[in-house]
């Protein structure tokens, strides 16, 4: 739900401290249009990133926060033609979204238990939010209804599940950051690829499907030290991109 304005703390920052980089702010889906569908914001978006990558054939640097974290990620999976060194996910849902905090944001009438009976419909999946809710009680709903998430973490195969694959293990270096006082992104780990089980209990990344049968490729580039897993305590998710310090400490050691 954040817009590029807000982004512009880490673009001076980095600037400031890498002169000479130039930094990208993609202002596209500000504010409510930020609830329109994945698909449709990762084509738009993409076709933004393209047209960068195009002017910087040596590769280019991605950094999303939030759902935007998501976003980039399809973005990385999806165009082919856009090449990308080291992509940054900033506390992203990545393995979907399961929690009020974030719902109340945008659907105060919601509650999370039955969030379901709109997301899993055709019209909920025209929502961004319902495109990655993912509710560990009702699996067989989500893998029916969700048009975004399942495909792009390849648990559900398509056509393009190779393609998304191999896009991912172009990367030089994937980091995912997240932390346990976030009090949005549900369960936290999410921003780490871990999720709830059934019970609604959390497993990490690496006891889950996606990464122990390498579905996108996270297994492969752990195992070749491409991915980096960094865990931040004490930061609320309406202020990892307003720290100079996150920037400091978490971004710019990965921008080198």
């Amino acid at each position: 739900m954040t817009g590029s304005g807000s982004m512009e703390l880490i673009k001076n920052r980095i600037e400031e401290k890498h002169p000479g980089t130039i930094v990208y702010n993609v202002n596209r889906f500000e504010s409510w249009s930020s609830l329109e569908t994945m698909w449709h914001q990762v084509l738009e978006i993409g076709m933004d990133v393209a047209n960068i990558s195009s002017k910087h054939p040596q590769g280019i640097n991605l950094i999303g926060y939030s759902q935007g974290g998501l976003i980039a990620r399809g973005i990385v999976e999806t165009f082919a033609n856009v090449s990308v060194n080291t992509f940054i996910s900033l506390s992203s849902p990545q393995a979907g979204q399961y929690g009020a905090g974030f719902l109340h944001i945008v659907f105060p009438g919601l509650v999370k238990d039955t969030a379901y009976e709109l997301f899993y419909s055709r019209v909920g999946q025209h929502t961004s939010v319902g495109n990655y809710w993912r509710d560990p009680y009702h699996q067989t709903l989500y893998e029916s209804y969700s048009v975004y998430l399942p495909y792009i973490n390849n648990h559900i195969q398509s056509a393009k599940s190779e393609d998304f694959k191999k896009n991912m293990l172009r990367l030089k270096r994937l980091v995912l950051i997240g932390g346990p006082d976030d009090q949005v992104i549900t369960p936290w780990q999410s921003s780490q690829f871990g999720y709830y089980d059934a019970n609604e209990t959390v497993v990490e990344m690496r006891g889950q499907d996606i990464y122990l049968s390498d579905k996108i490729g996270l297994k492969t580039l752990d195992k070749t030290k491409r991915l980096h897993i960094v865990t931040v305590p004490g930061v609320n998710h309406f202020t990892w991109h307003m720290n100079v310090s996150i920037v400091d400490n978490y971004l710019l050691p990965y921008l080198d």
